[in-house]
């Protein structure tokens, strides 16, 4: 009787890694996606980062990132199904973070974590090529105004900005008889990859529907595609207003993708972190 040979591919192997060239070449498959990820591999915001690599013999299949700090911290995963799983077994292994994910990766981690539920969200993006201007009167936000900021911030954001943020980032915002009523911000910048997320995007309840968060998202834009070749942000995918103001200032749809609440399996955290789940919930950017 012949005997048949049955191949089986071997499990992958994940390890820690600060090789950032070889993290950007694996992180420039999809740039848009990992918009993120390839700005964290700027000099300032590397050393607060921890990656993971995985592989399938010499061959690189995935990548995960794990923003340092206080948990729960932006954790952030790209390639092969098992070599996410691999990554975040045996190297990136937080008790609570807030993943971001396409949804095909969620099995690889809730292999390994307990997911919370939450809406999609969308990754939107522009470049010069795309954009629209939309014309308004809008101011370039200082450092001193921080206080002002993070007020206006405080009705829909848990966590206050330090004035560095404004310093090192691109701010404006639309003022009502001096109040400071609108603004939309920075996430992170790359100059060396010509590449920068736009966020924090907020409109005091009692003005919105005036269209002054697009005024001031497009201002930050405009700012950023004079050294930026492309410009991403996120929107909630069950947030129709929000999408059609930035489709107004020319930004696409790139993808889908999940951004949720984990605990590590087997951990007390998910009764710990009850608390910031209903404010990560409750969090949302609406430029109405």
């Amino acid at each position: 009787m012949a005997t048949i040979a049955i191949s089986r591919r071997p499990a992958a192997i994940a390890r820690q890694t600060t090789d950032r060239e070889l993290l950007y070449s694996f992180l420039e498959q999809d740039r848009l996606y990992a918009a993120y990820a390839i700005c964290d591999l700027g000099e300032r915001e590397f050393a607060r980062t921890r990656w993971g690599a995985a592989y399938d013999g010499d061959e690189l299949i995935a990548v995960g990132m794990e923003y340092t700090g206080p948990t729960p911290q932006p954790l952030f995963v790209l390639g092969r199904p098992d070599g996410i799983s691999a990554v975040l077994r045996d190297v990136i292994r937080p008790r609570a973070a807030y993943i971001a994910a396409r949804t095909m990766m969620l099995p690889a981690v809730e292999a390994h974590y307990r997911v919370d539920p939450g809406p999609q969200m969308v990754r939107m993006w522009v470049d010069r090529a795309r954009f629209r201007p939309y014309p308004a009167t809008v101011q370039r936000l200082l450092p001193v105004e921080i206080g002002e900021l993070n007020r206006l911030y405080q009705l829909g954001f848990a966590s206050w900005l330090p004035s560095g943020a404004i310093a090192d980032g691109v701010y404006y915002g639309m003022r009502v008889n001096g109040q400071l009523v609108s603004a939309a911000g920075t996430h992170v910048i790359s100059p060396a990859a010509r590449l920068a997320v736009v966020g924090n995007v907020l409109t005091h309840l009692d003005y919105r529907g005036r269209g002054f968060a697009t005024a001031v998202t497009g201002a930050v834009t405009a700012e950023l595609l004079r050294s930026c070749d492309q410009i991403v942000l996120n929107v909630r995918a069950d947030n129709p207003p929000a999408i059609n103001a930035y489709r107004r200032l020319g930004y696409i749809e790139h993808a889908r993708f999940e951004e949720r609440l984990i605990h590590r399996l087997g951990s007390p955290w998910p009764d710990i972190t009850a608390p910031l789940r209903r404010l990560f919930a409750r969090k949302e950017t609406d430029p109405r």
